[in-house]
């Protein structure tokens, strides 16, 4: 089986080969734990969580280390603090905890491992001492800063020459660095701001450091893959390698991937700009989280996707015709069964997210015309299979459907009831009425050997 990934470094799509097959290792820059996730900041973990379960399939599930941080630590997360008046562990925990229980809705598989930037400052002290031995960064009066001057191929991630630089416009407080495009590895202790000793002077770690450390300490450089949204590109991922490289010689990550943005309205999502929509909020409007996953994973990642109701109603369609295929074959049992080569295929060339959905959509035919008991069977197995890979179907097609409605969903089984009374009956005049009602409902019935079953009608 060959992988073939965009590497954002490169800019191009590659053979994927692990330096060791045995210990496959993926970082993927988490939330920063200040206010609830919205529905774009769902769409790396989504992503990369194909990646985690194709890596899995392939190299065999011990043999992938995945970890996506928290970042716990910030300027977000201090102003957050002293807007609200409350401790900054009660803020960051709470909102893990909302990110941790959103993304098992989405179905997103909890990483092998999940470091806190504040659980791991020491490593962070580690590479700057290195840094500043090195020349690489300096210290003031407001901090450590590493030197851009000082790594000459700064830019290769973003292509960004140094002549072209911006992030390092002047930011308040940081009046004494010696480069506007130096950037903070360390910010001096402030009143009421939490801090850590170090031997540059007691401080706080900078974003950029959090995330190369926590890589060195828990996955150890260089790894497999690196990932997240394209807005890391610059300066986010392009620093982490400035500082990385300089502080050991060698590589951060050997592949660089990142997906692109959601929008609403065509309009990058954002909670400064206000047009976000949080997926607790779709959760509560009755949208089930495998919906919202199979709308994340419909463009390809590297594409921008515009989010809207009617991306999730194309969703729910599609999986209403994956589940329907497992509920007419309710009582078969799966035969053991690999995910189908096409699908994998699909999945591993890039990620190609439609091409796989495109292959689901077949195997459910093949579950919609088999006949057979034993290509029933194969039919049933061959979608599970694929499904897994895929991260749906992993709720009991039954009440995946009763799911959609609500409360309605136990007044929809007693007319459904009354109906199979009626058939029973021979009242046929009631039955069809029954049937009708239950259609103006929007729910079709399905009658078999075992019995009637319902579902929202397509």
């Amino acid at each position: 089986m060959k992988i073939q990934l965009t590497n954002t470094l490169t800019r191009r799509k590659e053979p994927f080969e692990p330096t060791d097959p045995k210990r496959v290792t993926m970082y993927v820059c988490g939330p920063t734990v200040y206010n609830v996730a919205h529905i774009g900041n769902a769409r790396p973990p989504v992503v990369f969580d194909v990646l985690f379960r194709l890596l899995r399939h392939v190299y065999g599930e011990s043999a992938v280390i995945y970890a996506r941080n928290y970042t716990d630590i910030d300027d977000k997360i201090i102003n957050a603090s002293i807007e609200r008046g409350v401790p900054i562990d009660e803020i960051t925990r709470g909102v893990e905890r909302i990110f941790d229980e959103d993304m098992g809705a989405l179905n997103v598989m909890t990483p092998t491992l999940r470091p806190r930037a504040t659980e791991n400052v020491g490593g962070m002290v580690a590479v700057i001492e290195k840094l500043i031995a090195k020349g690489a960064a300096y210290a003031v009066p407001s901090g450590v800063y590493f030197s851009v001057a000082a790594d000459e191929d700064y830019g290769k991630l973003s292509g960004r020459s140094q002549d072209e630089l911006k992030a390092g416009a002047r930011v308040e407080g940081e009046d004494d660095k010696r480069h506007p495009s130096d950037f903070a590895l360390w910010k001096a202790a402030k009143p009421g701001e939490p801090s850590w000793e170090a031997s540059f002077g007691a401080g706080r770690p900078g974003w950029h450091i959090e995330c190369s450390a926590m890589i060195e300490d828990q996955l150890g450089s260089p790894i497999d893959i690196h990932g997240g949204g394209i807005d890391l590109i610059f300066p986010h991922h392009e620093n982490e390698i400035a500082q990385s490289e300089s502080a050991h010689g060698h590589a951060l990550a050997r592949v660089w991937m990142h997906n692109g943005f959601l929008t609403m309205d065509a309009t990058k999502m954002s909670k400064s700009l206000g047009n976000i929509i949080t997926p607790r909020e779709l959760l509560e409007q009755g949208w089930q989280g495998e919906t919202l996953r199979w709308a994340l994973l419909s463009a390809h990642y590297k594409a921008p996707l515009d989010w809207s109701e009617e991306l999730m109603k194309q969703a729910q369609a599609s999986l209403d015709r994956l589940y329907g295929a497992l509920l007419r074959l309710k009582d078969v049992t799966a035969a053991e069964a690999e995910a189908p080569v096409a699908i994998v295929d699909a999945i591993a060339d890039d990620l190609n997210t439609p091409a796989a959905i495109a292959e689901l959509s077949a195997l459910a035919t093949a579950a919609n015309i088999a006949k057979k008991p034993a290509e029933m069977a194969k039919a049933k197995g061959e979608l599970l299979a694929a499904a897994k890979l895929f991260g749906i179907l992993q709720s009991d097609p039954e009440h995946w459907f009763r799911a959609a409605f609500g409360e309605q969903a136990a007044e929809i089984d007693r007319l459904v009831a009354e109906r199979v009374a009626a058939r029973a009956a021979k009242n046929y005049a009631e039955s069809d009425r029954l049937r009708d009602e239950l259609a103006a409902r929007g729910v079709e019935v399905m009658d078999g050997a075992s019995g009637s079953t319902w579902r929202r009608k397509g």
